[in-house]
């Protein structure tokens, strides 16, 4: 017989207790418990039943390569690391209206032509509203079934009897399972929804795409065991309201975690971005201080972005340190390193630092452009706009050496730029290339030598 007991669980991390708490002791967060039954049958004990499970040596397990599925975008393919492997679970988040359903629903076009059958749940969009939205982005083929359902145990019926070859559900915060007395959205319904299509994955081979809720913190909503369960887990980042999209993987069991994809919102969906320095480097300012070009590697592919500063005079006791885009930690101690090694008088000023087009890079390599551009804009000389620099940082001036230095300048030389300032331990491995000149610096005050001409 089915025993009910009353537990209140952490609707931020998961933690589970007899009693109602204030503040979870897992997360810090006030006011998250709320209460919820949970249901337990008894089952027999596996010793009185019969296991035919048997383990594998070894030496005989395949290696061979993952089956996948191509999605028709180049820009995907590269952060799933080649396509969607068969029988993965992959999780898609980003904040409300950033793309995430419209990327899946122009994917299932190629995916459609190719042969696969595809079967697309929501639970937050009637059938259609999801035509119309169809329409809109010209997608059109046989292949794709809508079903609108918020009922997981109703869902993995239709699952079991279409067969499908990848099954997409937007969104997983909306379905619930009957057994389970909690609102959908609520961290059992959540856990319990994400086994549910875990098994169904695994035990038929069906590749199934989730989208996730984030956040106002920016983390997938719902328990952190959430993330463990998938294979894949994919962030959109930027503005709803900006051009382009980045398409991150925090996670990927088929491929590498630092891959990205750059898309352009239009009025016809999201459009791929083959050339993101491009990008990233449109409407940059010519001849006006505190403006210069850093080079940032996500995963193999090289990157240029402008790197601004604004460092201006302030009448307050305490001057305001502004960060967009990179870690402002890291920004502060540059320009402790600025006033210590080079003897710029910064405590005066209000400094602000962005990298230009809103995207987010953690990279130290990114430190002596982030130290160049203060210093331009602290002396007011402007930075010779065909150059770009990038290197580590230390606390004593010195400037270490970063991995795929050779790839960066191949990257500058590529987009026209005529000069590179780099880390002189990298300056042994770059070969000779045509049109640009290489300088290898040891520390800031070097660097600064050459980067701003008196």
């Amino acid at each position: 017989m089915a025993k009910t007991k009353n537990i209140f669980v952490c609707q931020e991390c998961g933690y589970e207790s007899a009693k109602w708490l204030g503040k979870c002791p897992a997360c810090n967060g006030w006011s998250t418990f709320v209460e919820e039954i949970t249901t337990s049958k008894k089952s027999s004990s596996l010793l009185d039943k019969e296991i035919n499970i048997n383990p594998v040596v070894l030496k005989d397990i395949g290696t061979d390569e993952e089956q996948r599925i191509l999605t028709g975008s180049k820009e995907l393919d590269r952060v799933l690391g080649g396509g969607i492997v068969k029988g993965s679970l992959v999780l898609v988040g980003g904040d409300p209206g950033i793309g995430k359903s419209t990327l899946l629903l122009q994917i299932c076009s190629h995916i459609g032509k190719s042969g696969h059958k595809i079967l697309y749940v929501s639970g937050e969009e009637s059938i259609k509203q999801i035509k119309m939205r169809a329409d809109r982005l010209g997608v059109a083929t046989d292949k794709l079934f809508i079903l609108s359902e918020t009922n997981i145990d109703l869902v993995e019926e239709v699952i079991m009897k279409e067969t499908p070859d990848i099954v997409i559900m937007d969104s997983i915060q909306t379905v619930f399972k009957e057994e389970i007395s909690s609102a959908p959205g609520s961290v059992s319904q959540v856990r319990e929804a994400t086994s549910t299509l875990m098994r169904i994955s695994k035990g038929h081979n069906i590749s199934i795409i989730i989208v996730g809720h984030v956040t106002k913190e920016g983390a997938i909503a719902g328990p952190k065991v959430l993330e463990h369960m998938v294979d894949t887990v994919l962030y959109f980042e930027g503005e709803r309201h900006a051009t382009y999209r980045i398409l991150r993987a925090v996670k990927n069991r088929f491929g590498s975690t630092n891959e990205i994809g750059v898309f352009e919102m239009q009025d016809k969906g999201l459009i791929e971005v083959e050339n993101p320095s491009e990008l990233m480097l449109s409407g940059r300012p010519v001849n006006i201080p505190g403006s210069v070009v850093s080079c940032s590697m996500e995963g193999t592919r090289p990157l240029l972005v402008e790197v601004q500063a604004l460092v201006s005079f302030t009448n307050f006791g305490m001057p305001r340190r502004t960060a967009t885009g990179i870690d402002y930690n890291r920004v502060v101690m540059l320009m402790a390193v600025l006033e210590k090694r080079v003897g710029m008088q910064l405590i005066s000023y209000d400094s602000y630092v962005n990298l230009a087009g809103g995207i987010k890079i953690t990279e130290p390599a990114l430190d002596l452009g982030v130290a160049a551009a203060i210093a331009s804009s602290f002396k007011d000389k402007i930075i010779d706009p065909y150059m770009v620099v990038f290197g580590e940082v230390g606390l004593t001036g010195e400037i270490r050496g970063i991995n795929m230095a050779e790839k960066r300048v191949a990257e500058c030389a590529k987009m026209g730029f005529k000069s590179c300032v780099i880390p002189k331990a990298n300056l042994k491995n770059i070969k000779k290339i045509d049109g640009i000149n290489v300088y290898g610096v040891e520390n800031i005050n070097e660097a600064l030598e050459i980067i701003i001409k008196n």
